[in-house]
């Protein structure tokens, strides 16, 4: 890892403890990405095995949009085994676009071409575009505000968040 990207791993790590989102060292053999995986209320970060410190985010996310009840279970035979929702999927991949914007990180560290199924162009254009895909979700869950919900109340639309967990 550079030092630019010990940077922005540092940046992340301290925002997410900042919003109450726990970050564990483990060693992980396999995992969905390489080198992360949920645990119960906490990220499992393997640092030798981390390919791309802009998935952490995206990981976050997951946590962040997700109930309390199944925050305490994630990463566990418990979680539901057609969690997340798409709804759930969408919103986490909307709030990790919020998260970087929010840490100045370029997008681009989050949507790298490895990732996103292929789609990391295309969410990046929406995004750039401000055609938030999944911020009906955000409003849904009390996170975010669209531009007509924000000028309603007063308050900044997306991607500022009006919190960043999920109650």
């Amino acid at each position: 890892m550079n030092e630019k990207q010990y940077a922005e791993l540092e940046k992340i790590l301290s925002f997410l403890s900042e919003i109450g989102i726990d970050v564990v060292e483990k060693e992980l053999e396999t995992s969905f990405l390489p080198g992360l995986s949920l645990g119960p209320n906490c990220l499992y970060i393997d640092y030798e095995r981390l390919m791309y410190p802009g998935d952490i985010l995206h990981e976050a996310g997951h946590l962040a949009v997700t109930t309390s009840a199944e925050r305490k279970i994630a990463g566990t035979d418990e979680m539901a085994p057609d969690w997340p929702s798409e709804g759930e999927e969408m919103g986490a991949i909307l709030w990790s676009f919020a998260a970087a914007k929010h840490l100045e990180l370029p997008v681009e560290f989050v949507f790298h071409p490895n990732g996103y199924k292929n789609e990391s162009e295309w969410l990046i254009s929406n995004f750039i575009s401000e055609n938030y895909i999944g911020l009906p979700f955000l409003e849904w869950i009390g996170l975010a505000l669209g531009k007509v919900n924000a000028a309603k109340e007063g308050r900044q639309p997306f991607p500022k968040m009006l919190k960043w967990i999920r109650d």
